[in-house]
């Protein structure tokens, strides 16, 4: 992220890194410069916001944020695994927490469309969690294109649990209230969307969308990290806990998207992320239902080159075969 920055403010991230040609993508009433966003994660406190953005991507999204600053679990807690392009992390939600994002954001020069992450601290029980997401919500609503509320790590423990039925229909209710009275103060109304995990059987897929159905949320992204290690199992980093992303990832995150778009109303718009390390990911994910798709380990493992790929992928499958 250092080398990045120097590169930006020497000017040599387009001379490095050719912007991708625009493929404008319209999406809960945003117009999106490309398709192709930056997921969750890689930047926490929003520190390298106008970085990313001249790597090319269409949008952005930072955080986990949380009410409070918190170190996140113990180091090590980021382990590369080579042979199957994959990564675990159980990094926690370590973040400087909201005000430090919301200062970080306020610096920028918000060149793109800029999503905003929201969790809850590690030691705020689940009967209270609302109480932190409504806290993030607040500050940083006049500063986020689109919010995402984080219900699918699995480095907080206890957090997945929000994702069942009575749980979610009571948080995603008392959330989409706060959705349309921060609208009405700011004058604007900023898309809600739900991040959820790949680890989920059917049942459990159809259950979450009926609750968002009625909840009439913006969106989803599908999905966060996975704890299934079926693939890795020879690997010598298979036994670290955590969330698994990468390569790896790809056919379960893909496998909840394509349900999730047969099952979710038509005017709830998908993001898919989960595996994308190249040019036919990409157009798997499009195929399953994304509107939309976000890197993070296939960024890590090909480079800021996999942006502009992603983005010619799906141009090509928009525009069909040649004649």
């Amino acid at each position: 992220m250092r080398l990045l920055e120097l590169a930006y403010h020497t000017g040599m991230c387009r001379l490095l890194w050719p912007q991708p040609k625009p493929l404008v993508t319209r999406a809960f009433g945003l117009a999106f410069p490309n398709p192709v966003g930056l997921a969750a994660g890689l930047d926490k406190n929003g520190e390298h916001i106008d970085a990313l953005f001249a790597l090319g991507f269409g949008f952005i999204e930072i955080g986990t944020v949380t009410p409070r600053p918190q170190a996140g679990n113990p180091k090590p807690r980021l382990f590369r695994m080579h042979r199957h392009g994959a990564l675990i992390n159980r990094m926690g939600f370590n973040n400087a927490g909201v005000d430090a994002l919301v200062r970080n954001v306020e610096r920028s020069k918000r060149r793109g469309i800029l999503g905003i992450n929201i969790g809850k601290n590690k030691d705020t029980p689940n009967e209270n969690a609302a109480d932190d997401y409504l806290l993030c919500m607040q500050r940083v609503y006049g500063l986020a294109d689109y919010l995402v509320v984080n219900i699918s790590s699995p480095n907080t423990q206890g957090l997945r649990e929000l994702q069942n039925e009575d749980a979610l229909r009571q948080l995603i209710g008392t959330l989409r209230e706060q959705q349309e009275r921060l609208g009405v103060m700011h004058g604007k109304r900023v898309p809600m969307l739900i991040k959820i995990a790949p680890d989920l059987d059917e049942a459990q897929i159809d259950s979450i969308a009926l609750v968002l159905n009625e909840a009439h949320v913006d969106g989803v992204i599908a999905t966060n990290t996975t704890v299934d290690r079926a693939m890795v199992l020879s690997d010598p980093q298979a036994h670290e806990s955590g969330g698994m992303s990468g390569q790896p990832l790809y056919g379960r995150s893909t496998r909840v998207l394509r349900r999730l778009r047969a099952r979710l109303d038509e005017h709830i718009t998908l993001i898919g992320v989960g595996g994308v390390m190249g040019a036919a990911d990409a157009a798997g994910k499009v195929a399953a239902g994304a509107a939309l798709i976000q890197l993070y380990s296939g960024l890590v493992y090909s480079g800021p080159a996999l942006i502009r790929e992603t983005v010619d992928a799906i141009r090509r499958r928009r525009e069909g075969p040649s004649r």
